[in-house]
């Protein structure tokens, strides 16, 4: 796992911003595919349910998917949405609550069989979490490591129940969290409570549950692993020792030593006398906890061992990581077969009866024969080898071309994924990213709307971008990341507010062609529609019980202090939304923010219901409930305007002008047409701009004279041939191509832009 940003605003980040971000992540696809590597997976047998097998998966794209099994069938019955950054790791704790780990630094628990709503949020890691385990005998029990190197031992059934009224605490929400629950949980003033499974808690001033602490790891933890009554646990990581605790307590107890490179991955037998552990250092290592050593070690691999499972018996171990490959090894005659060759490195791997799931970096998940029941009916296919004890000796192997032949070609069983956004490039309108993903498919995606307006299919990624290429200058407003194997657009106050265009650009009917729209306002009404009308609704409702009448101020939410806020007197203070920034409900976005307490949430934006878990940060609410933009920096362009060298055109202006960086060229012309004409008599001027009689009165149309009067002007940059906009008779460049284009892309000086301009005889 590679240390990167978060795609949320966390407390634990390095990146330090004055205000909250607001990220919207596009989709592209209905809710049934995960649309980048899954990292986890979890399997609930139908014991006690409905006749169902479920397998639980964790993506990268930051959502879990509950899929109900059948024989060669896997539908997707709901998607567990809360996380803002990779799902790490799952565990299901427990006859139905999940838990999952994340790379947002929080632990989260949901009803397996709910329909993805969270149950609570846990913030006690200061760094990405990155693995769990549980004891299954004892299925309260889950522990939790990250990269900050903290280990926690969790109660899940007191973690999530709350304090009794009738005790001598008082409950509190203390919420920081999401997904309606006000129960994300703060940790502070600790004091001990009992435990129906003899681990110490704690609750706080604000009685939130506190796990045990296994204090000891240095550096980051990446593989944990428990037996089944929850009395051993085991932790392994980039120190490259396996550290084994006592969870009740948080005490350790011993410390392994044998591997040469970072531990990731771990299994228990159910006893807690055995430990298997994988390693980057290639190699798979059986340790025997009671003589305190290493007894045996399986070189099979020829690269980093990322995940492993067992049989029931613990007689049997499944391999995966990052050379692609499947392998099953006997643990005590060292037999080992290759079961399969994947396209995509191994990140998880779940046996389910005669049959074993893997995960891999890819989006969708295969499963594979293998004879989990019965594993020796697999070597009885011919081609294992005696897994060897030295971690060169299957390097070697396979350098020298002998590497085995794989069991089984083909899955029995594929979960498809939609293919991960790979390459991302803004074009320069500022409204429209191309995207190329894992399977070459180019698509171009319009941000105002959240929508893939074209797909190229699989073609030069650098071919279509230049072809796309346009001669515009839009400042950059948002920027992009496909961190979660989709576009995530990040609105950032106030470098959002920069972009301006005309809404005749973005062909708005029934606004004036004139009317500037600020990209950023009309994108977050767009966003929030359905939030907007669910607040409307909620505030109606408050009023007709109360018996009163809201005032639009009174809907408006209170927000950043007025001195430091310009209110836009020309913004409609509605809620209507144009068409070039009206969001899908077929396949909407999801919002990822956060507001001045708590913590970042994440939801799709159909599903938001203006609760007051659904908290945004101060700057979206002003924009959009009150109109009220914060200070831009200047957006104007100065420029000269002069006429061409040897022109007997007048002089109109011997001073700099200034006016908005989107002018348009047109505006330009026309301000040079109404200072030529009105400026002067109207019956002394002739089309080509010299003095004649006998032009002058009113038109019979009833138009302005100097719109019948109108000559074929002609701005040029540099005072050299290279026109800008030309009016009338013949164009040579559009006459859209604002202020801002011209000094970016014609004038390329520092200095103030020169405009020069001729007239056009008449033919």
């Amino acid at each position: 796992m590679h240390r990167v940003g978060s795609v949320g605003n966390n407390t634990n980040s390095n990146r330090l911003r004055k205000e909250k971000r607001l990220t919207y992540v596009l989709n592209d696809s209905a809710d049934t595919k995960h649309c980048a590597g899954i990292n986890c997976l979890a399997l609930l047998k139908s014991s006690t349910y409905d006749g169902f097998d479920y397998l639980f998966t964790g993506s990268r794209d930051g959502t879990l998917k509950r899929w109900a099994l059948g024989e060669n069938t896997a539908t997707c019955s709901a998607t567990f949405e809360s996380h803002v950054d990779w799902v790490n790791d799952t565990v299901i704790a427990g006859d139905s609550t999940l838990v999952s780990c994340s790379s947002d630094t929080t632990l989260k628990t949901w009803n397996c069989l709910s329909y993805g709503t969270s149950t609570r949020t846990f913030r006690q890691h200061s760094d990405y979490v990155t693995c769990l385990a549980n004891a299954e005998k004892n299925a309260n029990v889950v522990a939790s490591g990250g990269l900050g190197g903290e280990v926690f031992v969790w109660d899940i059934e007191a973690a999530i129940t709350p304090v009794s009224k009738s005790s001598d605490v008082v409950e509190n929400d203390c919420s920081n969290g999401i997904n309606g629950s006000k129960n994300s949980l703060q940790m502070s003033s600790l004091r001990t409570i009992g435990s129906s499974n003899g681990i110490g808690t704690h609750t706080t001033q604000c009685h939130g549950y506190v796990p045990i602490a296994a204090k000891g790891h240095k550096e980051s933890v990446y593989a944990l692993a428990m037996n089944h009554n929850g009395s051993l646990l085991v932790s392994g990581g980039t120190e490259k020792v396996v550290r084994v605790w006592d969870p009740r307590t948080g005490s350790k107890n011993m410390k392994l030593r044998g591997h040469t490179d970072n531990i990731r991955a771990l299994l228990m037998d159910s006893t807690g006398r055995y430990c298997l552990s994988g390693s980057s250092d290639s190699m798979i290592r059986l340790w025997d906890l009671g003589q305190q050593r290493c007894v045996h070690s399986y070189a099979v691999h020829t690269d980093s061992v990322w995940a492993l499972a067992s049989t029931p018996t613990f007689s049997h171990v499944y391999s995966g990581g990052r050379d692609l490959s499947l392998y099953l090894t006997d643990l005590s005659t060292r037999e080992s077969l290759l079961l399969c060759i994947k396209e995509q490195p191994i990140l998880q791997l779940a046996l389910h009866d005669d049959n074993i799931w893997v995960a891999t970096t890819d989006s969708s998940v295969s499963r594979w024969p293998a004879e989990g029941r019965n594993p020796q009916n697999v070597f009885q296919r011919g081609g294992s080898f005696l897994a060897g004890n030295l971690s060169f000796s299957r390097a070697r192997v396979s350098l020298e071309g002998s590497t085995p032949a794989s069991a089984y070609k083909e899955p029995n069983f594929n979960i498809p994924g939609t293919p991960a956004i790979v390459q991302h490039e803004i074009l320069n309108n500022r409204r429209h990213v191309l995207t190329k993903d894992a399977a070459g498919s180019v698509k171009l995606w319009e941000i105002t709307r959240g929508v893939a307006i074209e797909d190229y299919g699989q073609v030069s990624f650098d071919e279509k971008k230049e072809e796309l290429f346009e001669m515009v200058i839009i400042p950059a407003w948002f920027t992009v990341d496909t961190r979660l194997g989709s576009l995530s657009v990040h609105l950032d106050t106030p470098q959002c507010f920069t972009a301006e265009m005309y809404s005749a650009d973005l062909n708005i009917s029934g606004k004036p062609e004139d009317d500037k729209v600020h990209l950023v306002r009309e994108t977050l009404k767009g966003l929030l529609a359905h939030w907007l009308s669910k607040r409307r609704q909620r505030h109606c409702s408050q009023a007709s019980a109360n018996g009163d009448v809201l005032s639009g101020k009174d809907m408006a939410a209170g927000g950043a202090a007025h001195s430091k806020i310009e209110v836009d007197g020309k913004a409609e203070n509605d809620s209507t939304v144009y068409p070039p920034f009206d969001f899908s409900t077929v396949s909407p976005p999801s919002i990822i923010t956060e507001g001045s307490q708590g913590g970042p949430w994440r939801k799709k934006i159909t599903e938001l219901d203006a609760t007051e878990d659904e908290e945004f940060p101060s700057w979206v609410l002003d924009c959009i409930l009150n109109n009220r933009l914060p200070p831009r920096e200047n957006a104007k362009c100065s420029f000269y305007l002069h006429p061409c060298d040897g022109s007997s055109v007048q002089i109109l202006t011997q001073g700099k002008l200034s006016a908005p960086r989107i002018l348009r060229m047109d505006k330009v012309v026309n301000y040079v047409i109404e200072k030529l004409v009105l400026d002067k008599p109207i019956d002394s001027v002739n089309i080509d701009g010299t003095y004649a009689p006998g032009l002058g009165g009113q038109s019979q149309s009833g138009s302005k004279p100097w719109q019948k009067l109108r000559p074929s002007i002609e701005i040029l940059c540099n005072n050299q041939a290279s026109r800008i906009v030309l009016m009338c008779s013949v164009q040579v460049l559009s006459p859209d191509m604002s202020l801002a284009t011209v000094r970016a892309y014609i004038w390329k000086k520092p200095k103030d832009l020169v405009l020069n301009y001729r007239v056009i005889q008449s033919k």
